[in-house]
C-alpha cells in the first residue's frame, strides 16, 4: 500500500487510489467538477490541480488523474497550484450567466462553492457571452445549457454508466453542447440522476422548480418503497408538502443513484385527494368516534360468530412495525392469521426466499457489481427492480458475462445473452447449466450430496440449436468464473425456482466458487411479510387474499380489517370481490391513499405515510433498514390556505395530521381490552421486543435500540429453514407456461417501470413518461389468433359483450416464448377483470376489434 504526504500529513492508501481520493481521506477537499466517485477520472475541468514536490511526478498536475505512489509529496496550497485553479475558475465563469438568484441549483451548487473557494469574485470579461437554445427533455428534467462548464459528467453517466444513447455531447470546441439530437423525453429510467450529478444548474428538477431553496426544506433520510430493493433517499419537505426526493449514498445498496420511479413516486404523500379524515359509512367523523365504532362492531361480531370470524389483510408496502402489529393484534384476540400475499404461488415463492437465503449466500446490490458472471432467471430487472439493471450493467462493464433466462421480450441497457424459455423449462435449464459447469472430476471437492444433485438434474430436453448453443456458452462462462451471481425473480417463475436457485448457488460454492444469490420480490416489505407470515402462531399454511375471499363468501369471515391494502382495486375479479365485501358485517380500512375500497369501507381510518411515520423495511436481501421521520405530517399549506403562503392565524393543531398504521392497530388492541389509549406517547420498542421473542432473527433489531439504527441496516438472516437442500423436486413438472391443451395460452400479469406500481401511479409527472400498455404475443401465437402488431384486441371469456374482458393493443415479438402472453398491471387497464394467476386462455378468447 503506497504511503504519501499531502500538505504535510502522511497517509497510507489502497493501491490504485487517486491522489484526489487520498486527500479526501485526510479531510482535504481538492476542488473538482468532472471527477465523481462513481464515474472516475477524466481530467476535463482542470480545477483539481495540485503541485507535486517529490516523487515520480513533478510540478502542477491534475490530482484526479494520478495514482498515489510511495514517496509522493503533494501540496494543495502551493501558490502555483492555487493560482492555476483560480485562473481555471475564471475561464469557466467567462460565459456563465449571472442567474444565481433564479437558478434552482443555487444553495447546493458546486460551481458556487468552488468559485468562492477559488477566490474568484470580480468578472473581468467585457465581451458577449456564448448562449445556447435549451431543449425540452420531458416532464422530469429541466435543461438550461447556458450554465454548462463542459465537465462531461452528464454524458459520461448517461452513456457509459447508465447505458442509454439518446443524450450526449455534440459540436466541438467552446460550442460543445450536451443534450439530445432533438427535443423529447429522455429514454433512460435513470435520467433524474443527471440533476444530482450536474455541478451547476444545467439539469434541474422540473417538478420542484422555483418551489424553494435547499435551506427552505426539512430534509431527512428515507427509503424508496416502490420495489423490493430499498434504495436510500433524501426527502425534502416544505410547508407540509413533500416537494422533492434525491438519491442518498449507500455503500451497500444503491450507491450514488436511484431510478426515476423512486425519485418521482412521492406525489401520493401530498396529493390533494389524499384522505386525511376518518370516515364512518361515508360521512366524516373524528378519530375517537371511528375507533369506538371499530371496537364496538368487532366485539359484536366476535360475540355472535366467535373470534375466527375476524379476518385481516396486510400489505407488502407497509412497514415492518405495521405488519408485526397486525400479526400481534390477531394473535392476542384469537383472530385468523393475517394475509399479505395475493395467492398461494406468490406466498410459496416468498416463503422459499426467506427460508433459503442465508448470510453466506445473500448478495447486496453493490456486490452484484463485483460479480464476474451473472445468471438471471425469471426476472425483468428494468421493469421489476430498475436499479438491479444498473448494478448488472456495472458488472458487465467490468467484464462480467450476463445471461438471462426468461420468456419475456427483455430489454437491458447492457450486453447480455437472452435465453428464451418458458418458466418450467427455464428452471430445468438453470439446473442443467450449473450442473454442467461443475466437472464430474470435482467429486471430492463438491461432495457426495452436491454431486448427487448434479447428476439427478434431468436433461433440458430437445431445444432449438441456438438455445442449446447459448446454454453451452453460459455453462462455460460459469465454469470459468470465480465470483458468479445467480439472480432469481419471483414474478414469472415456478414455485420451486427460488429454492432451486439457492441449491445452484450451494453447488457452485461447493465447487470452490465465491457464488452469491440475489432475489427480486414483489413489494417493498415482501421479505418482512414472509418472515411474519411464516412465524405466525397456528398458521400451518400461509394465508392469502384468495383464501380470505373464499372465507368471506362462505360466511366464515364476518369482519375484515384491511391495512394499507386495496381489495377492490388490486385483487383479481373486482365484481366477485365487491359481492363478497357486501356480505361483511364490518369492513375497516386503514390507508393513506384514496381508493375504491376506502370509499366502500364501513369505517375508514387515515394513516401516515412513510415520510411522516418512518419505519423499518426489509429489502429482498433480508436487510432491515430504517426510514427517518421527515416531518410531523398534516395537510399541505397550499391546500389549507388556498395558496402558497401559510395562513396568518395561529392554530393549536396541525390540520389533517394522521397517525402511523401500527399505532392505530395498537389503539384498537388497547380499546378491545379496555386499556387506556397511549396516543403519541406510544413507541415501537415493546413491539420489537415481542418480535424478538417470537423469532430469534428479529433480535438484531434490538441491538441498535440504544443508539442510532445503522445506516447500512442489519440483515435478518439465519440458518436455512429448509431441510430439503439439493432437491430436484419440481424439475420434472411442466410448471407455469406449460399448456394443458394444444392452443391454450397462459397470461402473466407483470410490472412495468412506470404505470403499474401502486403508489407511483399517482405521480402526474411519471404518467407523462409511461409507455402505452400492450399485450405481448409471440409472432406465431398472434398469427394463429389472426392478430398483427398494432391491432387492438379484446381479452375475455367470450364475445364482445363480455363484461370481464379487457381491451388492449397487441405487440408482436419474436424474442419471447411461445404459448405465453404478458400484460402489465397498468393503471389504465382493468387487468383485475382477468382473474388471478394462473390465467389460462384459449386462442378464441383473444379477438381482434
Amino acid at each position: 500500500m503506497p504511503t504519501l504526504v499531502i500538505d504535510g500529513r502522511e497517509t497510507e492508501v489502497a493501491e490504485g487510489t487517486k491522489v484526489i481520493e487520498a486527500a479526501e481521506q485526510l479531510g482535504i477537499m481538492i476542488p473538482r467538477f468532472c471527477y465523481h466517485p462513481a464515474l472516475g477520472p477524466v481530467g476535463a475541468c482542470r480545477v483539481c490541480a495540485v503541485k507535486f514536490l517529490q516523487g515520480p511526478f513533478k510540478g502542477v498536475q491534475m490530482s484526479c488523474m494520478i495514482d498515489a505512489r510511495d514517496g509522493m509529496v503533494v501540496s494543495t496550497t502551493d501558490e502555483e497550484a492555487v493560482d492555476f485553479r483560480r485562473h481555471v475558475i475564471e475561464w469557466l465563469m467567462l460565459h456563465h450567466p449571472h442567474d444565481c438568484p433564479v437558478c434552482d441549483e443555487g444553495g447546493h451548487c458546486l460551481l458556487q462553492d468552488m468559485t468562492i473557494a477559488g477566490g474568484h469574485g470580480i468578472r473581468r470579461y467585457p465581451g458577449k457571452k456564448r448562449t445556447y437554445r435549451d431543449q425540452h427533455l420531458g416532464p422530469l428534467v429541466q435543461h438550461e445549457m447556458n450554465r454548462c462548464i463542459q465537465c462531461y459528467r452528464c454524458s459520461r453517466y448517461y452513456q457509459e454508466l447508465a447505458g442509454y444513447r439518446d443524450l450526449g455531447v455534440m459540436q466541438i470546441g467552446y460550442r460543445v453542447y450536451f443534450g439530445r439530437q432533438r427535443d423529447g423525453n429522455l429514454e433512460s429510467p435513470y435520467a433524474g440522476n443527471l440533476i444530482d450529478l450536474c455541478p451547476t444548474g444545467v439539469y434541474t428538477d422540473k417538478p420542484s422548480r422555483f418551489v424553494g431553496r435547499r435551506w427552505d426544506y426539512q430534509r431527512s433520510r428515507s427509503l424508496c418503497i416502490h420495489c423490493s430493493l430499498g434504495c436510500h433517499l433524501v426527502a425534502s419537505v416544505r410547508n407540509r408538502t413533500v416537494v422533492r426526493t434525491e438519491a442518498a449514498f449507500s455503500d451497500v445498496v444503491n450507491g450514488h443513484f436511484i431510478c426515476d420511479r423512486g425519485r418521482y413516486g412521492y406525489f401520493y404523500a401530498s396529493a390533494p385527494g389524499r384522505p386525511r379524515t376518518p370516515g364512518l359509512h361515508g360521512m366524516e367523523t373524528d378519530y375517537p368516534l371511528g375507533l369506538r365504532a371499530v371496537t364496538d362492531r368487532l366485539r359484536a361480531v366476535v360475540a355472535e360468530a366467535g373470534p375466527g370470524a375476524v379476518a385481516c389483510v396486510g400489505s407488502l408496502r407497509s412497514s415492518l412495525e405495521t405488519q408485526a402489529m397486525l400479526v400481534r393484534l390477531c394473535e392476542e384476540n384469537g383472530w385468523k392469521s393475517p394475509c399479505f400475499f395475493a395467492d398461494r404461488s406468490q406466498a410459496a415463492r416468498a416463503d422459499a426466499v426467506v427460508s433459503r437465503l442465508e448470510p453466506g449466500l445473500a448478495l447486496s446490490m453493490r456486490e452484484i457489481e463485483g460479480a464476474d458472471c451473472i445468471v438471471a432467471i425469471g426476472t425483468d430487472p428494468v421493469n421489476e427492480a430498475p436499479m438491479l439493471a444498473m448494478a448488472m450493467r456495472q458488472a458487465e462493464r467490468r467484464g462480467a458475462n450476463v445471461t438471462v433466462i426468461d420468456p419475456r421480450p427483455l430489454f437491458l441497457p447492457l450486453g447480455f445473452r437472452h435465453i428464451v424459455l418458458e418458466p418450467g423449462a427455464a428452471g430445468r435449464a438453470l439446473a442443467w447449466m450449473v450442473g454442467r459447469s461443475v466437472e464430474r472430476r470435482d467429486a471430492e471437492t463438491v461432495g457426495a450430496e452436491a454431486l448427487r444433485f448434479r447428476e439427478a438434474i434431468p436433461d433440458s430436453g430437445p431445444l432449438p440449436a441456438s438455445t442449446a448453443r447459448d446454454l453451452d456458452e453460459a455453462a462455460e462462462s460459469l465454469r470459468a468464473s470465480r465470483r458468479p451471481a445467480i439472480v432469481c425473480g419471483t414474478e414469472v417463475s415456478c414455485d420451486w425456482t427460488p429454492a432451486l436457485a439457492a441449491d445452484c448457488v450451494l453447488l457452485l460454492r461447493a465447487a470452490g466458487k465465491q457464488a452469491g444469490l440475489f432475489y427480486a420480490l414483489p413489494g417493498a416489505n415482501a421479505f418482512g411479510a414472509a418472515m411474519l407470515a411464516g412465524a405466525s402462531a397456528g398458521a400451518a399454511v400461509v394465508r392469502t387474499f384468495e383464501r380470505t375471499l373464499g372465507e368471506i363468501e362462505n360466511g366464515a369471515a364476518r369482519a375484515l380489517i384491511a391495512v394499507e391494502a386495496d381489495p377492490l382495486g388490486r385483487w383479481p375479479d373486482p365484481e366477485r370481490v365487491s359481492r363478497a365485501l357486501a356480505r361483511l358485517d364490518l369492513l375497516v380500512l386503514l390507508d393513506h391513499v384514496d381508493s375504491v375500497s376506502a370509499r366502500a369501507a364501513h369505517v375508514f381510518l387515515p394513516t401516515a405515510t412513510l415520510f411522516e411515520a418512518g419505519g423499518i423495511f426489509v429489502n429482498q436481501e433480508g436487510r432491515a433498514q430504517k426510514a427517518g421521520t421527515g416531518f410531523r405530517g398534516g395537510t399541505p399549506v397550499e391546500q389549507t390556505s388556498a395558496g402558497s403562503h401559510p395562513p396568518r392565524v395561529f392554530r393549536k393543531e396541525i390540520p389533517g395530521r394522521t397517525v402511523p398504521a401500527w399505532r392505530i392497530l395498537e389503539d384498537v388492541s388497547r380499546s378491545l381490552s379496555r386499556q387506556p389509549i397511549t396516543g403519541e406517547t406510544a413507541t415501537t420498542e415493546p413491539l420489537l421486543a415481542w418480535l424478538a421473542e417470537k423469532r430469534e432473527v428479529f433480535r438484531a433489531l434490538l441491538a441498535p435500540a440504544c443508539g442510532e439504527f445503522p445506516q447500512q441496516g442489519v440483515r435478518l438472516l439465519g440458518p436455512s429453514q429448509d431441510a430439503s437442500r439439493f432437491s430436484t423436486e419440481g424439475l420434472s413438472e411442466t410448471g407455469p407456461g406449460g399448456r394443458g391443451n394444444a392452443g391454450d395460452l397462459e397470461l402473466f400479469l407483470v410490472d412495468w417501470t412506470f404505470g403499474t406500481e401502486e403508489l407511483s401511479i399517482r405521480s402526474p409527472d411519471l404518467s407523462q413518461v409511461e409507455t402505452a400498455p400492450c399485450l405481448f404475443m409471440h409472432a406465431e401465437d398472434a398469427a394463429a389468433a389472426g392478430l398483427a402488431d398494432g391491432d387492438v384486441a379484446r381479452i375475455g371469456a367470450g364475445g364482445s359483450g363480455d363484461a370481464a374482458s379487457v381491451r388492449v393493443s397487441v405487440c408482436v415479438r419474436e424474442n419471447m416464448a411461445r404459448g405465453v402472453l404478458f400484460l402489465p398491471r397498468h393503471r389504465t387497464l382493468e387487468w383485475q377483470k382477468l382473474g388471478g394467476p394462473p390465467v389460462r386462455l384459449r386462442r378464441e378468447q383473444i379477438t381482434k376489434i
